[in-house]
Formats: structure tokens, sequence, C-alpha cells
């Protein structure tokens, strides 16, 4: 059996409240799959960082890691600085499959979503 766990993945802040709605997401992942392996990881100003959430999941027993980008647009990080990171983990855990999951803001549940929310 594959053990999948679930990186999410944000861009960080200094401000401490910043990382609250994130770590919502881990806990409603968590509240809806109690056995659900899943970490967040940021980019810059807030720990820990990609490499860090994969190598802890990892250590844990994941075989496979899917990181979802938490992004509603696809910008430079998305586009250039992600897949980088994702090539560096897949080099440094060569037994473990990492899949890098389209942005949050590309599927179109979430834009529906907001739109509704924008409406009502």
């Amino acid at each position: 059996m594959t053990a999948t766990a679930i990186i999410l993945f944000a861009h960080g802040s200094r401000d401490p409240l910043w990382r609250l709605p994130i770590e919502a997401v881990a806990q409603a992942i968590r509240q809806r799959d109690p056995a659900a392996q899943v970490s967040c990881a940021y980019l810059e100003l807030c720990s820990p960082d990609l490499p860090a959430a994969a190598a802890q999941l990892v250590a844990a027993g994941a075989s496979a890691l899917r990181v979802f980008p938490l992004f509603l647009g696809v910008g430079k990080h998305a586009r250039e600085d992600l897949p980088g990171l994702v090539e560096q983990l897949r080099a440094a855990h060569p037994g473990v499959a990492v899949e890098l999951l389209p942005t949050a803001g590309e599927d179109s549940r979430l834009t529906a979503l907001l739109a509704d929310i924008a409406l009502s």
C-alpha cells in the first residue's frame, strides 16, 4: 500500500496570522481523513520549507508526495520556482513519487466557489 502524503505549499509571510488559513486547510484534510499525512510548507519567511516538510513526511513513512500549491495565480513562483523545488525533492528522495498538482486557482471548483461567496 502506498502512503501518499499531502504538502500544502504557500508563499509565506512574516505575519504569524497569515498562516492560519493554510493551517485550516490542513486541519480540514485531517478531519475528513484522520489517517491522512499532511504538512504545510512555505517558499519563504515561514518554516518549514518544502525540503524540510518532505523529509519529515518521508521519515514518517510516506512513499508518495502530492504538492498542492495554494496560489490563486500562476506567477513566477508557481511557474518557475516550484517546479525546480519539486525536481530537487525527486533527486533527494529517489524512491518517492512526487506529484505537483496545479495551483488552487487553476481549479474551476475554487473559482466557482469564490464567485458564489462574492455573490452571496
